[in-house]
């Protein structure tokens, strides 16, 4: 091809000169660009060193071939090439890049520039084309690409994030999968629309979003949390973060957003919180429960022999008038005391409890008279009962007290009169209310709730409502113990209790408890207490404490009883195992030593059928009662407790059994026959000496006793004895070895021998004898004593 080229020689004083083929020889010198001639058909006719640095092929190998011998076989095989040369033919240029071959085989990405050569007539001369190697910058472009593609993929498989972008303005661009999911908008029904339609209305007018913005594009991020609005109106509580984006030149391009929807965590976070609370108090309340449960079980003792005391003056001095008054008035402050150690020992959760399956709307309506009667004139009391109320197991009593308590806190919260409102109801506690809860379990309750019209509480009086000694009262007014009294008895109960109150408006009390399938017994009635009466019974006082223990024994003895007394259970124990007919054991609760008031009432039980066990305690923690209860069959006169009430409760517990047992007396059995002997009775244990005497008198016997073998052996050598009773193992003499000097001495004695173990094998020996295994009734001892009277 030839062509025309312009003069581009220099001016006349000839400082430079370019030849007339520079165009030539640059063409032939650029390595970084395949500079081609092509016929009009494509046909190659120049090839220069781009081309063979390119393309690897030499001149000769293509000069006279198609041009086509460059493109790949699929884009040969669509016509590629024609369609290039048909573009730049009609077009003048055509550029294009695509996948181009080398000699090789291998690909390159080229940039293809194809420009069609014309003359000065317009007559198509041929094509010149120009190819460059873009395979490094492909490369990096398919990087950037795949980078942009995975990178949206990413943004797109995020569901539990909501991630879009933001105009300058704050329009949304973008939306990703998590952002539907969350806000529950499809990308054409957003994208357009200004983010501020996710705020709630009052964040929107107080210009929060643009707020947002505005720190982002200052700051560079803006993050916070707080409530948004998804599609359906629902709230949700959202973190939130905004990003500035902004492009080479430091402009603002945009903001990217990501909300997040925390509401399960935040609400986590609350019941937490609420719980770590409820949890605080609980804990704080069982720590004072247990002090003032332990101050009350005291008192109750110091209370008891003030009581006692107290009425057995009465009982000396009652017609003298002055003495009568004082006595008396002291007995109410005794009293007004029991009643203040009652209060504690409910709040602390240690009274002992006996519940029963009851209707509570029966007992609510057995209430009536005494709550107008206390509530008086200007407090209108309403009951209202829901229909098929559920049963529940509770003490009546206590629980009684707990309303009455309640209702009276009502009337004084309503001092110009009001209306309380007596409500029952059945209730479901789900596990959302009682995860925060700690000492709550789900389930179905009975629910009374107690409700005023009065001053309400405050949030600060509220939360130390069931604090014990605190009251917002004047001076003298109350104890600060009735919310703490029924806090404790709910609590104890397995029952929950809550407080809401509104200053202004009035304050309901709401107590739930564990609904009771087994049928409901009928409400105790209020009837007048029987007179007191005594008796002629026997009964074992045992009791650690001398004071209490003498009080009791003299008010029991003035009562008529025989009574005997134990300073722990195994001096109870030993006495009950000298055959003594005990017809009722009273005994204290908290017992010293190594034997319980609990174990010590078993084996008395086992020894006597017939006994009858009464405790007595101003505190039972763990000892009585179980789960705040009493075990069945279990019998309690809680401390202080008076002299009439004693007596009540033990001619109660005699009345019971007094025909069985007048039909079967063994002592009776026992001394039908024979003759009285004359018994010496010896035991290293002075109490169980005391107790055995005792029996023999019982069953008719002349009996001489004694600690000491020596003295026994002694007494032996100077008066006639009949029977040598012995304890088979004594420190200074085993009780073999004593009955065979004695029966040296006396060979017409007999011998029984008593042991608290297993009677060993006894050797041959010449006198009579007999073994008894302790404990032994007095009809057993009273069997083996005959068999000498022959």
């Amino acid at each position: 091809m030839q062509k025309t080229e312009p003069d581009m020689r220099g001016d006349e004083s000839g400082d430079f000169s370019i030849p007339d083929d520079w165009c030539r020889r640059w063409i032939n010198c650029v390595r970084d660009y395949a500079v081609i001639g092509l016929s009009p058909e494509g046909i190659i006719e120049t090839w220069n060193v781009g081309a063979l640095h390119i393309h690897g092929f030499r001149p000769e190998e293509v000069i006279g071939r198609s041009f086509d011998i460059f493109h790949a076989p699929e884009d040969r095989a669509q016509g590629s090439a024609s369609a290039l040369l048909d573009a730049a033919r009609r077009d003048g240029r055509v550029e294009t890049e695509g996948w181009r071959l080398r000699k090789s085989g291998s690909r390159f990405w080229a940039n293809v520039v194809i420009t069609a050569l014309i003359d000065e007539t317009g007559r198509l001369l041929g094509f010149g084309k120009i190819v460059r190697d873009m395979t490094d910058k492909r490369i990096a472009h398919e990087a950037v690409v795949e980078s942009e593609q995975r990178f949206r993929m990413l943004v797109n498989g995020v569901t539990d994030y909501a991630i879009f972008m933001l105009s300058p303005e704050g329009i949304v661009t973008n939306w990703n999968a998590g952002a539907r999911r969350i806000k529950g908008y499809r990308s054409d029904e957003i994208i357009g629309s200004h983010f501020s339609r996710f705020y709630t209305p009052e964040d929107a007018a107080s210009g929060l979003p643009q707020r947002g913005l505005s720190i982002a594009a200052r700051e560079g991020r803006f993050e916070a949390e707080g409530w948004r609005v998804r599609k359906d109106g629902k709230r949700f509580w959202a973190h939130v973060v905004i990003d500035a984006i902004r492009d080479e030149n430091g402009v603002l391009a945009g903001f990217a957003k990501i909300t997040r929807d925390i509401t399960e965590r935040m609400e986590a976070s609350r019941m937490l919180e609420e719980t770590r609370k409820a949890l605080f108090q609980a804990q704080k309340m069982e720590a004072v429960g247990k002090l003032t449960g332990g101050v009350a079980h005291d008192f109750n003792n110091v209370l008891q022999v003030l009581r006692g005391n107290l009425e057995l003056l009465d009982s000396r001095h009652h017609r003298d008038a002055w003495t009568r008054d004082r006595i008396s008035k002291a007995i109410e402050a005794v009293e007004r005391g029991s009643k203040l150690a009652s209060q504690l020992l409910a709040f602390g959760r240690q009274q002992p409890l006996q519940p029963v399956v009851i209707n509570l709307a029966a007992a609510l309506r057995g209430m009536d008279d005494l709550l107008r009667r206390a509530l008086g004139e200007t407090v209108r009391v309403e009951t209202v009962v829901a229909g098929g109320l559920w049963n529940t197991s509770v003490d009546i009593h206590q629980l009684e007290n707990v309303v009455l308590n309640l209702a009276i806190n009502a009337r004084d919260a309503m001092p110009q009169g009001g209306k309380l409102t007596m409500e029952l109801s059945n209730a479901m506690l789900d596990d959302h209310y009682v995860a925060t809860e700690p000492d709550v379990a789900e389930g179905q309750y009975v629910m009374l709730a107690v409700t005023d019209t009065g001053t309400g509480m405050p949030q600060d009086v509220l939360e130390r409502a069931f604090d014990p000694f605190f009251s917002t009262k004047t001076e003298g007014k109350g104890t600060g113990l009735g919310l703490s009294m029924a806090y404790g008895f709910v609590k104890q109960s397995g029952g929950h209790i809550k407080i809401y109150s509104e200053v202004g408006h009035g304050t309901s009390v709401k107590i739930y408890l564990a609904r009771s399938t087994g049928e409901a017994v009928e409400p105790p009635s209020r009837s007048r207490a029987a007179p007191v009466k005594g008796g002629s019974e026997t009964i074992l006082v045992v009791e650690d404490d001398p004071k209490v223990q003498s009080t009791a024994v003299d008010t029991l003895t003035g009562l008529g009883y025989r009574v005997l007394k134990a300073d722990d259970a195994q001096q109870a124990l030993t006495v009950l195992r000298s055959g003594i007919d005990v017809e009722l054991l009273f005994s204290d609760v908290v017992m010293p030593g190594p034997v319980s008031s609990t174990e010590m009432a078993a084996q008395a039980s086992r020894m006597l059928p017939h006994l009858k066990v009464l405790f007595t305690s101003g505190y039972t923690q763990n000892a009585i009662v179980h789960g705040g209860r009493l075990d069945p069959g279990v019998e309690l006169l809680s401390k202080p407790y008076g002299r009439d009430q004693l007596a009540r409760k033990v001619r109660q517990m005699l009345d019971r059994t007094k025909a069985g047992k007048e039909a079967s007396d063994p002592a009776r059995a026992a001394t039908d026959s024979g003759r009285t002997l004359r018994v010496l009775l010896v035991d290293d244990d002075a109490n169980l000496c005391e107790a055995m005497n005792e029996q023999l008198r019982l069953l008719g016997h002349v009996t001489t006793s004694t600690t000491s073998p020596h003295e026994a052996l002694d007494r032996l050598k100077r008066e006639a004895f009949d029977v040598l009773m012995t304890d088979l193992s004594m420190p200074a003499m085993d009780g073999v070895e004593l009955a065979r000097q004695a029966a040296r001495e006396r060979p017409s004695v007999c011998v029984v021998f008593s042991s608290g173990y297993e009677m060993p094998a006894l050797p041959s020996m010449s006198f009579r004898w007999a073994a008894l295994r302790k404990p032994f009734t007095l009809e057993e001892l009273g069997a083996v004593l005959r068999g000498f009277q022959d």
